[in-house]
């Protein structure tokens, strides 16, 4: 198997292939204590504190390697890995599961058109409802 060649731009310790890799091969985004919690699992835990994580997240985000976020209702960060194309949510109301969504429908506009009082350069989008296994009937219309 071929390694994985990391991006240009920061010297890659073990921690921060570690992390960077945690990012890549996530679903959703995830927390830094969710990070640190898989991080700690992964090198039998030796090598990471709590800071580190943060410190390694903080590079990632300073080097545009990561989006930084939080959800609508909640304070802690989540980070996900900057693929280049932005991910959307459908979150439940109920069980808090986050979908993510199949096609941007921001997507035909350009999003670096200048308009005259504003410029677009990026967005994110998060819809709120419940999910198949949450909706209850009355709910269903």
């Amino acid at each position: 198997m071929d390694e994985l060649e990391y991006p240009q731009g920061l010297k890659w310790t073990r921690q921060r292939k570690s992390v960077y890799n945690i990012l890549r091969n996530a679903e959703e985004p995830l927390n830094a204590a969710g990070i640190y919690h898989l991080a700690e699992q992964e090198a039998g835990g030796k090598d990471f504190a709590p800071s580190t994580v943060y410190r390694i997240l903080a590079a990632f985000e300073e080097l545009g390697l990561v989006e930084k976020t939080t959800w609508m209702g909640e304070d802690t960060a989540v980070y996900m890995l900057n693929r280049g194309r932005h991910t959307h949510y459908a979150v439940c109301l109920q069980c808090h599961k986050r979908i993510p969504l199949q096609k941007c429908p921001f997507a035909h506009i350009h999003l670096e058109k200048e308009t005259e009082d504003f410029t677009v350069v990026s967005h994110k989008l998060e819809l709120y409802g419940y999910c198949r296994e949450c909706r209850k009937p009355e709910r269903e219309a």
